[in-house]
């Protein structure tokens, strides 16, 4: 396990300085605008937009600005400055992370807890009217896209206080993954439901409660595991339409203003950001394999 861990460890540090150098060079080859030209304002001199290029270094070739940025990565944590208001990258994201987490967390316990229960009444149930009816409204629910749940729902509602402005937005959030995990889940289980042990279990009497709670779900939660690691550390790198559409101040917001702004050390920030966050989940989720399943072991 020791070894794993280590491998892994190293696995995440190679796979940040290639997200990092591969968001340089898309930003290079195909760049959105120019962000002197954006800085400067309307109509802008020639002199005006080569003097803050060369304020902000861009005017320096694209390997020493990316030497330049990973030092200041590695050595200090710094994620440089905006180009927009050279407010400190680091800064912007850990004051819209505390958003970001509020947003992923809420949205992940309305899906589970309407997402699981819906499952497993749907796997016991098969073909039944209960069924039918809720893997009807998970499939629904999946092809609904996130920005039209949002704008349906901000219509319905004007929430004022903390808690209530994000109700909104963890069901909006919360629907295509719960009617994904409630599919997933019923799959899950009803191969479970087929297989010898469960079989055995049955036939030594114990309760079906016990039987589907301690015997299948165990197996059949495994897959679940694995994508809601995945989620979460995808949402927590920034859920950017679900922010736009609510206007949450959180990581996705500010990707997506730093995208239109053609702000690259905000772009860079968030980027590694989301690829750190989606790494450990990743890394965490193999773990948890080892105590959910005794069949997986490391080497």
């Amino acid at each position: 396990m020791g070894r794993y861990i280590i491998r892994r460890l190293l696995w995440v540090i190679l796979l940040l300085f290639v997200v990092s150098a591969v968001t340089f060079v898309i930003f290079y080859a195909l760049p959105s605008a120019d962000p002197a030209a954006l800085r400067a304002g309307k109509s802008p001199s020639p002199a005006l937009i080569a003097q803050i290029r060369h304020t902000l270094g861009l005017d320096k070739p694209i390997y020493v600005q990316y030497y330049r940025y990973m030092k200041g990565i590695i050595l200090h944590f710094d994620f440089g400055y905006s180009f927009q208001d050279s407010q400190a990258v680091r800064h912007e994201i850990f004051d819209r992370l505390p958003a970001t987490i509020s947003l992923t967390f809420g949205a992940v316990v309305v899906w589970l807890l309407v997402g699981l229960p819906v499952g497993i009444i749907s796997a016991i149930r098969r073909r039944s009217l209960a069924d039918r009816v809720s893997m009807g409204g998970a499939l629904l629910a999946i092809s609904a896209p996130v920005y039209w749940l949002g704008l349906v729902a901000s219509l319905t509602s004007d929430p004022g206080r903390w808690f209530g402005s994000l109700i909104l937005p963890w069901c909006v959030l919360a629907a295509s993954f719960a009617a994904f995990y409630a599919r997933l889940l019923r799959a899950n289980l009803i191969d479970v439901m087929g297989e010898d042990y469960i079989r055995t279990a049955r036939a030594k009497g114990l309760p079906e409660r016990r039987v589907i709670g301690r015997h299948a779900m165990r197996s059949a939660i495994t897959p679940i595991v694995t994508v809601l690691g995945l989620d979460i550390g995808i949402l927590l790198g920034g859920a950017i339409l679900t922010e736009t559409v609510f206007n949450i101040p959180g990581i996705g917001r500010l990707a997506y203003e730093g995208i239109i702004n053609a702000d690259l050390p905000v772009i860079q920030g968030t980027v590694l950001f989301g690829a750190l966050f989606i790494v450990v989940a990743n890394f965490i989720v193999d773990i948890a394999y080892a105590f959910l399943d005794p069949r997986v072991r490391y080497s």
